[in-house]
């Protein structure tokens, strides 16, 4: 039974969000705003980004210690695709003057969430 769990949640989990530097490959390099210096940083820190993610132990980790770990190696996930999601939009915001795409909007109330305080 925890097989079968584990398999769904990894794969529903897995390859949620494009890789930064896989997203910045797609966008044409011909765009008047590739060339700028503030595009230059945004894949500079998405390239930074994805060499940090690929150094820390991640999924596997988590399995490695137990059941215990397992929501923690979920929550490691989810921030991850989170991550790649914003640096995506980065990217695309300062490197191409398409319209952003809607799966690189973010939620307004998610961000409401996020930031409501409590005593």
């Amino acid at each position: 039974m925890r097989i079968a769990l584990l398999v769904a949640l990894a794969a529903a989990l897995s390859g949620c969000a494009t890789s930064p530097v896989n997203y910045e490959a797609s966008l044409s390099q011909q765009d008047p705003k590739w060339a700028s210096p503030a595009c230059q940083q945004a894949r500079t820190n998405a390239s930074a980004y994805e060499a940090r993610e690929k150094e820390h132990p991640g999924w596997g980790f988590g399995v490695l210690l137990g059941p215990y770990s397992l929501g923690l190696a979920a929550a490691i996930k989810e921030h991850e695709q989170k991550q790649r999601k914003l640096y995506s939009r980065e990217v695309h915001l300062q490197c191409s003057s398409l319209p952003l795409p809607k799966d690189l909007e973010i939620d307004p109330n998610a961000q409401a969430a996020a930031r409501t305080k409590y005593p």
